[in-house]
């Protein structure tokens, strides 16, 4: 087992939702750490990849699709269905299991922070952009301006620990073109890379 340390390269402006808003002035706030710097959640990461090694399996021959299952349950877990869907099917309860691999939030160099915070430039890698509603006959709907804050383009770094397996986890990484909300909307194009496998 290994871990694999990789580069975020953000392509254009972003946005890993906080659930909170700012009043009247910012409907989603972007998720930042303690010291007010955005990041992207590690559990994000980890559902980002787990849908891409998914995708790889429905797209691989037989063999490589029980290949794909092992490395998805042993490195992601196994979730059970709902307590209602157990009832109903008689399954057994105990069915979960915990996956190996722990993602890291993906953040800002350590010299880029310090420069950041010792400079107090934390608004500046923010903005706010807008978005309304339209209609059939393209105009907007009452009441549908959101306003919200994103992310400029930057670089951010994470790590997944006690990977199995990273070339499949390598091959999961270059699928992942997006993240983030509003996706369908340009936001959040990425590249994602390996920096260091040890």
């Amino acid at each position: 087992m290994s871990d694999l340390i990789y580069k975020i390269k953000f392509l254009s402006d972003w946005h890993c939702g906080s659930g909170l808003t700012a009043g009247s002035d910012v409907d989603l706030l972007v998720i930042k750490d303690k010291n007010r710097l955005p990041f992207v959640p590690g559990k994000t990461l980890k559902g980002l990849f787990k849908e891409a090694a998914n995708v790889m399996k429905d797209f691989s021959e037989d063999k490589g699709k029980a290949d794909w299952d092992l490395f998805i349950k042993s490195h992601f877990g196994i979730q059970t269905k709902n307590d209602d869907d157990k009832k109903d099917k008689n399954e057994d309860s105990n069915q979960s299991s915990k996956g190996k691999c722990y993602f890291s939030n993906a953040v800002l160099s350590g010299e880029l922070q310090n420069n950041i915070i010792e400079n107090k430039l934390e608004d500046t890698l923010l903005r706010k952009i807008s978005a309304t509603k339209i209609d059939d006959k393209g105009i907007a709907v009452e009441h549908s301006l959101r306003a919200f804050e994103v992310v400029i383009p930057l670089e951010l770094y994470g790590k997944i620990s006690d990977v199995e397996g990273s070339f499949k986890m390598g091959k999961c990484l270059k699928y992942i073109k997006q993240l983030g909300t509003t996706r369908n909307r340009g936001l959040g194009r990425c590249i994602i890379s390996i920096m260091e496998d040890k």
